[in-house]
């Protein structure tokens, strides 16, 4: 599938609130498929109560969860972002809870969720970079957040532990500078 039919096949849009039933059941089979990815566990997460899922959902220019939906309205794909809070924070934001459910994988829509993420950061008054961190072993999501220019920062050994088996973090930054301003959003 080309790209452009990729752009055509899925709308993406903010999740609302009232949504969490859409938005929830994906997340949780993120954490379940892939607890390796992900900060939060699915054992704890799938105690949350409906009120807690929709007190995290918000829709607000620096805070959202971004969805990708088919025609048919099935949730495919979620990023989240979020602007950090405080003075001396404020100029970053962070990108969260990246996933595409498998069979959604290969039509190019976890590009086409950061492209719209990174361009709306450029909109925001005041955000100079945004964070990430990616499993190293995660090449496929690597090389994505590279050919965006995210710049590595830093690996932090042993991040999260699952199983008893450890995995290392990439730390990725992207700067809105004029070089990186000045890049193609290409797949």
């Amino acid at each position: 599938m080309s790209i452009d039919a990729g752009r055509e096949k899925y709308m993406l849009r903010n999740i609302e609130r009232g949504e969490s039933d859409v938005y929830w059941p994906l997340r949780l089979e993120a954490l379940r498929t892939h607890p390796e990815a992900f900060g939060a566990s699915y054992e704890l997460s799938s105690q949350l109560t409906v009120s807690e899922v929709k007190d995290r959902i918000h829709n607000e220019p620096d805070d959202y969860i971004l969805g990708a939906f088919t025609p048919d309205g099935i949730l495919a794909g979620i990023m989240g972002f979020k602007r950090e809070y405080g003075p001396k924070l404020r100029h970053k934001g962070f990108i969260w809870g990246v996933y595409v459910s498998p069979a959604y994988r290969g039509e190019g829509l976890a590009s086409r969720l950061l492209s719209e993420v990174l361009e709306r950061g450029r909109h925001l008054e005041g955000i100079k970079q945004i964070n990430l961190s990616v499993v190293t072993t995660n090449a496929a999501a690597r090389r994505l957040y590279e050919r965006y220019g995210f710049e590595l920062y830093g690996i932090e050994r042993n991040a999260l532990e699952v199983g008893g088996q450890g995995y290392d973090e990439a730390h990725m930054t992207y700067f809105y500078n004029q070089s990186s301003d000045q890049k193609q959003f290409s797949k």
